[in-house]
């Protein structure tokens, strides 16, 4: 007689869990099949470079928005926001074929190191991928030669996409601030 009221409570607690969160309004279930969830993943890798142009003059890709906070006075431009238009490029040359644009912001987010906080959209170009963005946050540590950085998601092709994309520094100028990376991204997505 016990488990079978406690069976019975169980379900009407769970019953009535489902009324109170429709009546909410502003949630429900689906189906994953609903969004296309049901369809095979694919690994994807595309490589390209970033290129970074923080220079003053008409060429700049990048601006800071806010300057870095004086009062900490640190040699890694603490507090510092720049906004970013970037080209991606099939080689690391500028001239070479350009397959996307790296859209977002880093924030310089350390006292001590010359930390980023990365958040940017690779918008893509290029074939069936033209349209479509994949989407990473994380940190950059710019005194590492070689990083990896989060894939969050995305949009078009990479709706719930996952992975993450390994930067490697190609060039940087410490005068300009001018960079180019070499960016390999692998990234899990429905097909």
């Amino acid at each position: 007689m016990g488990t079978k009221l406690f069976h019975t409570l169980l379900l009407l607690s769970y019953a009535l869990s489902n009324v109170i969160g429709e009546e909410t309004g502003f949630v429900g279930t689906l189906h994953p099949k609903s969004l296309g969830l049901h369809k095979k993943q694919t690994l994807s890798h595309f490589k390209f470079y970033w290129h970074d142009i923080v220079s003053s003059g008409a060429n700049s890709t990048s601006a800071t928005v806010i300057p870095p906070l004086p009062k900490y006075n640190t040699s890694t431009s603490f507090g510092m926001v720049n906004v970013m238009d970037n080209p991606l490029t099939l080689g690391p040359e500028m001239g070479s074929k350009l397959v996307g644009r790296a859209e977002g912001f880093y924030a310089l987010t350390s006292q001590s190191q010359i930390n980023l906080l990365m958040v940017m959209n690779f918008a893509l170009f290029e074939g069936k991928y033209n349209g479509s963005t994949i989407t990473i946050v994380g940190r950059n540590a710019v005194s590492e030669n070689e990083k990896d950085i989060p894939v969050v998601g995305g949009s078009g092709i990479f709706k719930f996409a996952k992975g993450y994309a390994h930067a490697k520094t190609y060039f940087f100028d410490p005068k300009t601030g001018d960079a180019t990376t070499e960016y390999n991204v692998y990234v899990l997505h429905n097909e």
